[in-house]
């Protein structure tokens, strides 16, 4: 069974042909590093990490690309606000962001470019468009004609009138068409700008996507993907921008685009206070327990996403890794047929996800360990997972060593038969969340 994916540009799932079958290639739509990303931003690293996963177990050489984006007005007002510089504020969410993104079983992308490098691409490609009748100066401004393009809106399908109502771009007075959208505009003094032959200023949003692909994957490559937010306009000007600049019937041969995420059924939003970030979710649940709730709905779906669902993600990965703790477990000869032939229908993740269900047998911990390697989970040793507390009660519970010695003084006892003191000691620990459990191999134990 071979690769089917579904294609936003044309609403089907198709088989995956690559453009260079010795090279397949992928850009997803990163971040704009202002601040901890929201649970929001890890659905399409975590999905398409899914993906990465999979695509390399099937050929022979991968190329993932993921980017930063580090300019960005947001990126301007936030750094005022705190007083720092604009590079400090991008360094250090850009650091945290990375970060996150491992501890929740995300691999590095091969490549990461952040817009700020990238620049003089843009400035390059920006050009080509003037030359070639797709792009206009007009007061300091550089924008591209959308009228220029017959097909626009072609992955969006909307209508002109949509397209105008929905681009939330400003009707100047210089643009040519209400449509137009920036491609470069200028800067303040107080404001970031690089030079250019249209004077001081930096690039437009959707223009940097499209240098920073082309830089590392060619004008035309295999899939691009992001959330379904980022259809239009940010993928719609992409395409307008690449086709129109390199003469290409298309920029990317697959769209891919993963569903938003509800919180207890409603939409994410800070003044509900259903807003949540990666990074405080990772000192309350371990990295895993998220990664499980993020795979459990099609990552094409809506997903709603709560408190009581990362607690049932920690219970189903609690008993998938006592199936595997304490047993040595031969290399697999791969990933289970039906948990590998789910991915390839389109990362149904739910079906694999009920394979592993199946697998969690002592029989089958081979088989379990790796189908979960294959969705990124299962990848820690589980005494290190069963030790795992969230932040608050491993700062105020006792420490491994305490612990360890507390086994030790109950094993002494036992020896003495003094069971009165070893039931004690397993209380006092139960007491603190510390769950002992004997068997005939000795004593493990996990924070409760």
């Amino acid at each position: 069974m071979s690769l089917v994916v579904y294609n936003t540009l044309t609403r089907e799932k198709e088989p995956f042909v690559p453009v260079d079958p010795a090279h397949v290639r992928m850009y997803v739509c990163g971040p704009t590093v202002y601040d901890y990303v929201h649970i929001g931003n890890a659905r399409p690293v975590v999905a398409f990490d899914t993906l990465y996963r999979l695509l390399k177990r099937h050929h022979p050489r991968v190329t993932y690309v993921r980017n930063i984006t580090d300019i960005d007005d947001r990126i301007m007002v936030r750094a005022a606000d705190n007083g720092e510089t604009i590079e400090a504020l991008t360094n250090r969410t850009a650091a945290a962001y990375s970060a996150d993104m491992r501890r929740v079983g995300a691999l590095d992308p091969d490549v990461a470019p952040r817009a700020t490098t990238h620049v003089g691409e843009m400035i390059e490609l920006i050009a080509r468009l003037i030359a070639r009748g797709h792009a206009y100066e007009a007061e300091g401004h550089v924008l591209f004609a959308v009228p220029s393009m017959a097909d626009y809106g072609r992955l969006s399908r909307r209508s002109r009138d949509e397209l105008v109502a929905g681009a939330r771009v400003e009707v100047a007075p210089y643009k040519r068409d209400p449509a137009d959208f920036v491609l470069w505009k200028p800067s303040t003094p107080a404001q970031p700008g690089w030079d250019s032959p249209w004077g001081r200023g930096r690039p437009g949003w959707h223009i940097e996507c499209s240098a920073m692909s082309a830089k590392h994957l060619g004008e035309t490559f295999d899939i691009h993907a992001g959330g379904l937010d980022l259809i239009f306009p940010h993928h719609e000007n992409e395409i307008a921008q690449s086709r129109s600049a390199f003469g290409h019937a298309f920029m990317a041969r697959y769209w891919m685009h993963n569903g938003f995420i509800n919180v207890s059924g409603e939409k994410m939003s800070k003044s509900l206070g259903n807003f949540f970030t990666v990074h405080e979710l990772l000192d309350q649940y371990p990295g895993e327990a998220i990664r499980l709730l993020l795979l459990s709905a099609h990552y094409r779906q809506p997903l709603d996403f709560t408190h009581d669902g990362l607690v049932q993600s920690k219970a189903i990965l609690d008993r998938w890794y006592g199936v595997l703790r304490g047993r040595a477990t031969a290399a697999a000869p791969g990933v289970p047929d039906g948990v590998e032939r789910a991915l390839l229908d389109d990362l149904n993740t739910p079906l694999a996800i009920a394979e592993l269900h199946a697998l969690a047998t002592p029989q089958h911990a081979a088989e379990l360990k790796a189908g979960g390697a294959a969705l990124g989970l299962l990848q820690v040793d589980p005494e290190e997972w069963f030790r795992w507390a969230p932040k608050e009660a491993a700062a105020s519970g006792p420490t491994d060593a305490e612990i360890e010695a507390a086994i030790t003084a109950r094993r002494a006892a036992r020896a003495a038969r003094n069971f009165a003191e070893a039931d004690r000691i397993r209380d006092d620990l139960k007491a603190r969340g510390i769950v002992l459990e004997d068997s005939a191999a000795g004593t493990s134990w996990k924070r409760g």
